[in-house]
């Protein structure tokens, strides 16, 4: 019986040295509430960079598609003159033939572009100046031509370049997405903050004189409606595209993008601030609309809705009025 206690007390000492000198596992703890905001807070701050990125790409294709049409409008007259100018030239080839003046039918009729035709004919010098004023008038016309389509090559190709830049945006924007909605259903338990109460928000904006109170009342009816990033409503907004939607219902143009809201509004400093001027923060990466009061309305980040909320949220970069 001895011998059974003697064995079952060396291997207890035997476990408990092997607890002792193991190497420790630690346990895969589940990150705490605080821990999963800070994460979440950095994805946020991360994605609405990646976001402004895309905005501001999507806004230079804008612009690129409006200098393609004026491009191509002013292409076609163009056409239409240059063919009645190489009609014209045509048929000074054809008259100096008939004429027997074979010198300057054959420089006329020779192969090769507008500027060697010119130099072809200072040699022939027997045409009349009104003669040399059509010529003269096909070249600068075909010139112009080459030009301006060589500039809409030139156009199209960046355009190209920047809407494939587009989708290597919209791709990587998805998959932030995704593991920003993932650590938030692990922090709040849903991916997104539930829908706002309906109400009549625009009724409880303050009484504002101008375009600067059409612009607080349209912020103050984009109240609980959901970030979308890309969008500039009706139904959801990221932050300039709710600033350039408040503005655009006053009557003003800004782009839809932090940084090039930023280059287009007066400067002005923190005692200037009335309301509807735009507070902007975090290195241009995020605007918002101040409204009075030290009050602000932003669209925050993937995940939440539109807020009304103290303007020190984050580092202010400076603010500017909508001219």
């Amino acid at each position: 019986m001895s011998s059974i206690r003697n064995t079952l007390r060396a291997l207890a000492v035997a476990v408990v040295s092997a607890a002792l000198v193991a190497p420790a596992v630690p346990a895969r703890a589940e990150p705490t509430p605080a821990e999963l905001t800070r994460r979440i807070e950095k994805a946020s701050a991360d994605l609405e960079r990646v976001v402004e990125a895309y905005n501001a790409v999507n806004e230079q294709i804008k612009a690129n598609e409006k200098t393609v049409a004026r491009l191509q409008d002013r292409i076609g007259p163009l056409q239409e003159q240059a063919e009645r100018s190489r009609a014209d030239v045509s048929e000074l080839a054809v008259t100096a033939y008939k004429t027997g003046n074979l010198d300057t039918a054959a420089a006329l009729l020779r192969p090769g572009d507008a500027s060697s035709l010119v130099d072809r004919l200072a040699t022939v010098g027997h045409l009349t100046r009104e003669r040399q004023q059509r010529i003269a008038a096909f070249t600068e016309d075909q010139r112009r031509l080459i030009e301006e389509k060589t500039h809409l090559d030139v156009t199209l190709e960046r355009q190209a370049a920047q809407a494939r830049e587009l989708t290597n945006a919209r791709k990587r924007i998805e998959r932030d997405l995704a593991s920003l909605y993932e650590l938030r259903r692990q922090a709040y338990g849903r991916a997104t903050e539930a829908p706002a109460a309906r109400r009549d928000s625009a009724q409880q904006a303050p009484a504002i004189a101008g375009s600067a109170g059409v612009a607080v009342r349209y912020a103050y009816g984009a109240l609980g409606k959901p970030y979308r990033w890309g969008a500039d409503g009706p139904d959801g907004y990221d932050c300039s595209g709710l600033t350039s939607a408040a503005w655009r219902a006053a009557g003003k143009s800004l782009p839809h993008n932090t940084r090039m809201q930023w280059g287009a509004v007066a400067h002005i400093g923190r005692g200037d601030l009335r309301p509807g001027d735009l507070v902007f923060y975090s290195g241009l990466g995020h605007v918002a609309l101040y409204v009075g009061g030290g009050q602000i309305i932003d669209a925050p980040s993937a995940g939440r809705n539109v807020l009304k909320r103290d303007m020190n949220i984050m580092s202010i970069v400076g603010y500017g009025r909508v001219r």
